[in-house]
């Protein structure tokens, strides 16, 4: 017999998500703890009177967090990932003329 932990993120009595990792389930509390405070910033403006929807588009701002807050100008956006074999550049006769 085999032993496992598991990780069990609840919020209001209600099981959200079980995680192997004690890092996954903190982060993914961490984000719901995010989602949470949107929906509190949603839900006092009169653009989306809609709960159900103030909810949804709070989880996923809280899921892009890097990116709202690149787009805010609190971070900087991470560079892309560069392709692992990459094609050598074609020189460009064009960028030579416009120097």
């Amino acid at each position: 017999m085999a032993v496992i932990v598991k990780y069990v993120v609840e919020r209001n009595g209600e099981e959200k998500m079980t995680f192997t990792s004690k890092a996954e389930a903190d982060a993914y509390d961490k984000m719901l703890d995010m989602a949470d405070e949107l929906f509190t910033v949603l839900s006092e403006s009169e653009l989306i009177e809609d709960e159900a929807k103030q909810e949804e588009l709070s989880l996923y701002l809280a899921k892009r967090k890097d990116d709202v807050l690149a787009a805010l100008g609190a971070k900087r956006k991470p560079a892309p990932k560069k392709a692992k074999k990459e094609e050598p550049e074609a020189s460009s006769d064009s960028d030579s003329e416009a120097a």
